[in-house]
């Protein structure tokens, strides 16, 4: 399906130098943010107290955290746990008060906005399970890395490998820089969109890889930089139409979604805007600067030559 064809190609890598500057300083500002300022790290990574607390009619989660914001905490996870009627909620950990002290404060100041408050659960969550979970997920990251690669290598080239996976982690720095710049809550969920992402990064990539592959095949007369602008010129009503219908949906999480789906819907959107961008301009222009061309891809196969009139290689053997 496309919604538009476009019949000259556009010269994306006449300008892919300018455009990877910008990418460069894009991702120095992020990893000098990572680490001057930090990730704000959720309670699953910090430790902190967990809290489920039920109601008799469907909890005002709002209200809530309105309550729990007048104690003094910031960045707490108020969420619905089962039902409408259950609502769990997390607190970082604080120098000086034991998990019980916070439990019998914060359940003093629910009783008295809303008597049928029942605590039904707390437990506290040490510092060291959420090293366990930041360690999970470090190692997670480097098996998706790993993964991309690998399959990259094998279906194409190795160039185009290295290409996609620094394209990848690219957009991966540039969220996290994000989050450490403004200081949003860094969560299991955010975790989990960051993961999201590298996915759908790569799935962009190999679908402009397949198009130049199948370039260097068809149009025998173009050089690597005409074969990679047509390539991407020819998938762009693809990518709106995906992309689009993504965005739609994840924005819908970001604005509807409330605070509990807010920073992962953030993340996604973030995650989604810079996959595009560095699949045109970051992967394809690196597999360009590492050599790639047409003895790379095409191995092989019986020569057939073009009579398409039409087709301005016509003449040309494939």
């Amino acid at each position: 399906m496309e919604f538009f064809k476009i019949h000259k190609d556009i010269p994306f890598m006449r300008h892919a130098l300018i455009f990877n500057a910008v990418s460069f300083l894009t991702f120095v500002l992020a990893v000098f943010f990572l680490f001057s300022r930090g990730l704000h790290l959720s309670v699953e990574f910090t430790g902190g107290t967990l809290l489920e607390v039920s109601y008799s009619q469907p909890a005002d989660l709002a209200k809530l955290r309105g309550v729990v914001g007048a104690l003094g905490y910031s960045d707490v996870q108020v969420q619905n746990f089962g039902s409408v009627r259950d609502v769990l909620i997390r607190l970082p950990a604080i120098k000086g008060q034991s998990s019980a002290q916070q439990s019998d404060k914060l359940m003093a100041a629910l009783k008295a906005a809303d008597s049928t408050a029942d605590l039904r659960r707390n437990e506290y969550v040490g510092p060291q399970v959420g090293d366990e979970l930041a360690a999970d997920g470090l190692k997670a990251l480097a098996c998706v890395v790993a993964g991309i690669m690998l399959y990259l290598a094998m279906r194409f080239e190795w160039k185009f490998a290295v290409a996609a996976i620094i394209a990848n982690m690219h957009d991966v720095i540039i969220i996290l820089g994000f989050f450490a710049f403004f200081q949003w809550e860094f969560s299991l969920p955010v975790l989990a969109a960051v993961l999201a992402v590298l996915g759908y990064s790569v799935n962009e990539s190999v679908v402009i890889f397949d198009r130049i592959r199948e370039n260097f095949k068809r149009f025998r007369k173009m050089d690597t930089v005409q074969i990679i602008d047509s390539a991407i010129t020819s998938t762009i009503s693809r990518t709106i139409i995906t992309h689009g219908c993504t965005q739609m949906m994840v924005l819908s999480m970001l604005l509807f979604g409330g605070a509990t789906l807010h920073y992962f819907a953030l993340a996604l959107t973030i995650g989604i805007l810079f996959g595009i961008y560095s699949s045109v301009f970051v992967a394809a222009a690196i597999a360009m600067w590492l050599g790639i061309q047409r003895e790379d891809l095409v191995k092989g196969g019986p020569a057939k030559k073009i009579e398409d009139p039409n087709d301005p290689n016509a003449g040309a053997t494939v």
